[in-house]
């Protein structure tokens, strides 16, 4: 994505564009590796060296909260964040660590017919575990 259409797309969900918020947004498009808060900044600080952790933080934060990015939590204690916030499941490999995107179309609907009466299903995402064919 360029940059017109990173700033007109950040400007269509009422964020004010500041350098960090730009430069975070434009990293997560530019990857599907799922980057943690370190790999951004790391990314981030090779080119301008100007990032803080507290500033990726609240810049992720922000993002999230207006539905740009969502925060992917594959495995424990670990927030990993995606630009890609259609509906979709992960696969991870358990050798490399690599995560790849599957299509939503993957899993039909959860059986919510078998849960409990009660329980009222309002999303379900699927995580994948496994080996990678880099991995095999």
């Amino acid at each position: 994505m360029d940059t017109v259409a990173i700033t007109e797309k950040m400007k269509a969900k009422g964020l004010r564009i500041t350098p960090q918020r730009f430069s975070v947004y434009a990293n997560l498009l530019s990857r599907c590796d799922h980057p943690t808060v370190e790999e951004i900044l790391g990314d981030l600080n090779q080119e301008f060296s100007m990032s803080s952790k507290a500033t990726v933080y609240s810049t992720l934060s922000a993002l999230k909260d207006v539905g740009l990015v969502r925060e992917v939590l594959l495995e424990d204690g670990v927030s990993r964040f995606d630009a890609n916030v259609m509906k979709h499941h992960h696969f991870r490999c358990r050798q490399c660590g690599s995560i790849e995107d599957l299509a939503w179309e993957v899993f039909h609907p959860p059986l919510t017919n078998l849960l409990r009466p009660g329980l009222e299903v309002e999303a379900y995402e699927a995580t994948l575990h496994g080996l990678c064919d880099r991995c095999q």
